[in-house]
């Protein structure tokens, strides 16, 4: 974890909540297999607050062998990509003109300032959603408004219901909100499809003097 973020776990307000969070996921450890890896739940963090530039949220881990990875929407090399990955490319493509990916891993994306934050950190494995209602939530909104408070001029693309529900947490006179439908085959076309996310991020990282992503 940067040091940046330190003195944000130190002083969030349910740190005890969250210590019963990682107790119950230790226990759980030992009896079923949990994902991401315990040394890749809080990967996200190693982006240091100031280096931020977007924020794309997304809902919880790949549920699957080998795909989470402590990043939103990443896996890991030489896994395949998930379907809602393959979305993003697509549009990415479409968007840019970019060619899709061989890899999954967008740890390229955060080594540039995007922030990929799951709501919920960890889950079971072949159980989505399986880890919804530990304490997460109650974390990750604490950890997107303190973004919203300390931070400047950051891009947060919210795709799908879900993401959309935490919009109430941003401020929308400092920041700039992209909203669509999520990537999964289920909606994708109703509204992931022709957004342009890709695009509208760099000219607003343009409009206001920051550097664009490489994506």
């Amino acid at each position: 974890m940067d040091a940046s973020w330190k003195k944000f776990f130190k002083n969030y307000p349910k740190r005890q909540a969250l210590g019963n969070v990682l107790d119950e996921i230790n226990k759980q450890r030992a009896k079923t297999t949990i994902f991401p890896p315990q040394d890749e739940v809080f990967k996200v963090f190693d982006l240091a607050l100031e280096d931020i530039k977007v924020v794309i949220l997304g809902q919880d881990p790949y549920h699957n062998d080998n795909q989470a990875c402590g990043l939103s929407f990443s896996v890991k090399d030489d896994v395949p990509l998930p379907k809602s990955l393959i979305n993003i490319y697509k549009e990415l493509h479409d968007d840019l003109a970019i060619a899709p990916r061989k890899s999954g891993n967008l740890e390229i994306w955060h080594e540039q300032g995007v922030f990929l934050l799951n709501s919920v950190l960890t889950v079971e494995k072949n159980k989505p959603a399986s880890h919804s209602n530990l304490g997460w939530e109650d974390f990750t909104d604490y950890i997107i408004k303190e973004i919203s408070n300390e931070c400047n001029n950051i891009v947060f693309i919210l795709w799908g219901g879900f993401a959309r529900s935490k919009k109430k947490l941003i401020d929308p006179k400092k920041h700039y909100i992209i909203e669509s439908a999520h990537p999964s085959p289920l909606s994708a076309y109703r509204g992931f499809f022709g957004s342009k996310p890709f695009s509208k991020t760099n000219e607003f990282l343009k409009s206001v003097n920051k550097e664009e992503i490489k994506w």
